[in-house]
């Protein structure tokens, strides 16, 4: 029987990283780190794990991504050996649709519960961090255009929103079911962070560069 020890590193070991950054896991290479000796049973349980991911809303083809690949057998044969993407989620889903008598079933769940915990945090973490800076390019923006000569920064900032949304604040946040009293960027996710930051930045630098005053226009994110 395996200990809760070999399972987690047998598990970390197998783990890969995609080109985005993402963990995943192989199906071939998770099998037997679940018990699972024989891979048609094992299928089965991912067949039931993409089920269940379908049940929650989640489009399990991102998931859980089919694949082959052909090998050669002893006598030079050649087969398609049939294996399978897998996202910590699915892994996760797996464990919670594998054999419960498994001990090791029992350990990958713990796993996988406690690894997608670590990672909602860092990613909270990073989404906080980010946040802070982009308070910070707002106060240094605002700073910025008074230098410049800017007497009204809040119409000044509303169209800086128009050029990255295509719409003023009062109407993104309408479109978003915001309250008018909250904060957009509040509300925002990394990657809306990520623009406004960029936004700040380059209508910041914009100003410093040309050294306006009096009436000037934010400096307009272009689509590529």
């Amino acid at each position: 029987m395996q200990s809760l020890q070999i399972v987690m590193v047998s598990l970390d070991r197998k783990k890969r990283e995609a080109p985005n950054g993402e963990d995943y896991w192989m199906a071939r290479d998770l099998q037997p780190i679940l018990g699972y000796t024989d891979w048609r049973n094992f299928q089965g349980v991912i067949e039931k794990a993409k089920r269940a991911c379908d049940g929650a809303g989640v489009n399990s083809k991102y998931h859980f991504v089919d694949t082959a690949k052909v090998i050669e057998t002893g006598k030079g044969a050649k087969l398609e050996r049939a294996d399978c993407y897998l996202t910590r989620y699915a892994c996760y889903l797996i464990a919670m649709n594998g054999e419960s008598s498994k001990p090791e079933i029992a350990t990958a769940q713990t796993y996988f519960a406690v690894q997608t915990r670590l990672q909602e945090l860092s990613e909270q973490e990073k989404r906080i961090q980010l946040r802070e800076r982009v308070k910070k390019g707002n106060k240094l923006l605002a700073g910025t255009a008074r230098s410049a000569g800017v007497k009204r920064f809040a119409l000044f900032n509303d169209a800086g929103y128009r050029g990255l949304y295509g719409m003023g604040l009062s109407d993104i946040k309408l479109r978003k079911r915001i309250p008018l009293k909250e904060d957009l960027l509040d509300r925002a996710g990394r990657a809306e962070l990520a623009a406004n930051e960029f936004r700040l930045t380059q209508t910041q630098q914009k100003l410093e560069r040309e050294r306006l005053q009096g009436k000037v226009r934010p400096y307009r994110l272009t689509k590529a």
